[in-house]
């Protein structure tokens, strides 16, 4: 219900109970992977302190967790979304890390691209007119690329993860032994200054790692959702990147941290 202040007479929306703000909270996170205390509490008209005890409340109900500035959903942590849905997400934010990434592509040589929707947007951009080696770990990847005249595509064999529609194990690693590209673009489910580059899956992990030690240099594609968030298992350090291209919404301290850790952070 609308009130209306007889001084000015304009409509003023009266504030949102406790509950009702925690919700719109909880659906932002979910909605966009991440949420901020400062931005929160300019949106819903209230003090930072107020959204941290909504944080503290929605995490002691399990469906948050606290990070760094503001929170992450749950679902983040504890359960890993699907190619199709994670591809829904942050569209816009994607396409632009893509075409970014076109600027580390070299002029000819070998590159790996790994499994994931923004890598997927690369491979969708990748120029006609240089002659490449793609090595990717992908059916998805290898459908986009194969039928390029310019390029040869290689696909790593292996099981095949559903979840991320990556190929993984053994079939997958052994070839990865002997191969040397000029650059690696890989995806991450997390990305942060204490424990590097982390994925949900162990076996998956694993060959992210052997892409990382085949290439001569690294560049990281992920949206702002993933810097300042941690899964399961590392896959490489900070220290093993070259570039991360990156949205425009990451949180400024933490690109100045990366930054500062002698990583090029690039935002699109």
């Amino acid at each position: 219900m609308w009130a209306i202040d007889n001084h000015h007479e304009t409509a003023v929306k009266p504030p949102m109970y406790a509950e009702e703000r925690q919700q719109e909270i909880l659906r932002r996170a979910r909605s966009v992977g991440r949420v901020d205390v400062v931005t929160l509490a300019e949106d819903l008209g209230v003090t930072a302190e107020t959204i941290r005890r909504d944080l503290s409340v929605l995490e002691r109900a399990g469906v948050v967790r606290r990070v760094h500035g503001g929170a992450i959903p749950i679902e983040r942590i504890g359960f890993e979304r699907a190619v199709a849905t994670r591809d829904t997400v942050l569209t816009a934010e994607k396409e632009r890390i893509a075409k970014a990434a076109l600027a580390e592509v070299p002029t000819d040589g070998a590159i790996i691209i790994d499994a994931g929707t923004t890598t997927a947007r690369l491979a969708q951009l990748l120029p006609t007119d240089r002659e490449l080696t793609v090595v990717v770990n992908s059916p998805v990847l290898a459908s986009i690329l194969g039928p390029q005249h310019n390029l040869s595509v290689l696909l790593l064999g292996g099981r095949v993860r559903g979840k991320a529609l990556a190929t993984v194990d053994d079939w997958a690693l052994r070839p990865l032994e002997d191969l040397h590209v000029d650059v690696a673009f890989m995806g991450t489910n997390g990305c942060t200054i204490d424990r590097g580059l982390t994925a949900p899956d162990q076996a998956e992990a694993a060959v992210k790692r052997a892409m990382i030690g085949a290439a001569r240099r690294v560049v990281v594609l992920a949206d702002h959702t993933k810097i300042g968030t941690d899964h399961l298992a590392r896959f490489a350090k900070l220290s093993d990147v070259d570039v991360l291209i990156t949205d425009t919404g990451l949180d400024p301290e933490l690109g100045n941290e990366i930054d500062q850790a002698g990583i090029r952070v690039v935002q699109a």
